[in-house]
């Protein structure tokens, strides 16, 4: 967040303008007020004022102000946390004087808060909100919060508290013409993303469920740690040639992969035969291969010509499972890799809207594309085939 304020005309109520607004970073002086507002707005749950002294000014921490522009009154306060090395932010708590309640302060501050994580590269907004908080709720469901959760005896009332989430996208919309679509069973990102990757560069293509299922029989594994298999890089490298797109497979390691998560000796044996027969045709084709992890700056250059690269990462960071997930990276706007993820967790209330044109950070990203105890690191690089 730049240390210059934001000025904001909030409407009244009644159409009328309201006087001018600022909303800035809190400072040292702004404590007395901080603590007097906090008093004001709680009897429960209060912040300290040892807590404010060390929010204000904490690298982990952001305190935004609405002061009146012209009385130099504070009018309302946001409280972020930011937790190091992840990409989630924390609304930690938020506070609207009574005299200028109604007024769209509360709004803007969220606003503004949203604005401040996503700058310092956090994708994700959470929060916590009393479930008799009735009026919050409504604001927080109109500005695209979503329910993940609730927590019992929560405040000091015992009051259950409700979680809210939000995926944070800036203000300024990417498009790569890259149509999303949603995988309809488990199993299938991978060829869900290679579907996306060919509808905008394989003329004629369509994106069906049948499409989705006949590309992951010729793309996969066979089998995963359990279940249905998932597919495998050379495979889905060999699959984009015969659909007329080039293709180029990045893998950090040769051999077989994804074998160390399954058991059954007879499940390995076989997932070893489907590799080998894609390697043998990834070399037919002369698809090339590059054993050695891709670093960000390759992934975006090849971004940068217009390409695309289906991407192994962890489904950990995702969707808090441990299995090999695969996005589509299609686009890179100079702080993040913009994916598509086909998962979309309909039990977290997620819809497409959290799913397609994620701007995931660079350091985030690459945490992200590893999978398992080896790190095992794997894309596949696609572009259009030229006559």
């Amino acid at each position: 967040m730049p240390a210059t304020a934001v000025a904001l005309n909030l409407p009244e109520p009644s159409g009328e303008r309201d006087a001018r607004v600022v909303i800035r970073p809190a400072v040292a002086d702004d404590l007395e007020s901080l603590v007097a507002l906090e008093e004001a707005c709680f009897v429960f749950d209060r912040i300290t004022r040892r807590s404010f002294r060390s929010l204000i000014g904490s690298a982990s921490a952001l305190i935004l102000v609405a002061e009146d522009a012209a009385s130099r009154a504070m009018l309302g306060y946001a409280a972020l946390l930011f937790r190091r090395g992840t990409a989630l932010a924390r609304l930690y708590s938020i506070a609207v004087a009574a005299p200028a309640g109604r007024r769209g302060i509360g709004r803007a501050l969220l606003k503004t808060a949203e604005t401040a994580a996503f700058d310092r590269d956090r994708i994700l907004l959470r929060l916590e909100v009393r479930e008799d908080n009735e009026r919050a709720i409504r604001l927080y469901r109109a500005e695209g919060f979503r329910p993940i959760g609730r927590y019992l005896d929560y405040y000091a009332d015992h009051m259950p508290a409700l979680r809210f989430e939000k995926t944070l996208r800036g203000d300024k919309p990417y498009d790569t013409g890259v149509p999303y679509y949603e995988q309809t069973t488990d199993f299938t990102c991978g060829s869900c993303c290679l579907m996306m990757a060919m509808a905008r560069d394989v003329a004629g293509f369509e994106l069906d469920p049948v499409m989705e299922i006949r590309l992951w029989r010729e793309a996969t594994t066979i089998f995963m740690m359990s279940g249905p298999g998932g597919c495998d890089p050379h495979g889905l490298a060999v699959t984009a040639h015969e659909f007329g797109l080039n293709a180029e497979v990045h893998v950090s390691q040769s051999g077989d992969l994804f074998l160390e998560g399954v058991r059954n000796a007879e499940k390995q044996k076989v997932m070893a035969l489907a590799q080998e027969d894609f390697r043998r045709r990834v070399a037919g084709y002369g698809i090339r291969v590059v054993v050695e992890p891709f670093s960000l700056d390759t992934l975006r250059a090849h971004l940068g010509r217009g390409g695309t690269a289906i991407v192994l990462v962890s489904g950990y960071h995702m969707f808090a499972k441990k299995v090999p997930h695969w996005v589509l990276a299609h686009g890179d706007d100079g702080r993040h890799v913009i994916v598509h993820d086909p998962w979309v967790a309909d039990e977290r209330g997620e819809s497409i809207a959290d799913a397609a044109y994620l701007p995931l950070p660079y350091a985030t990203f690459d945490r992200m594309a590893r999978f398992g105890k080896a790190g095992l690191r794997a894309a596949v690089f696609l572009s259009p085939r030229r006559s």
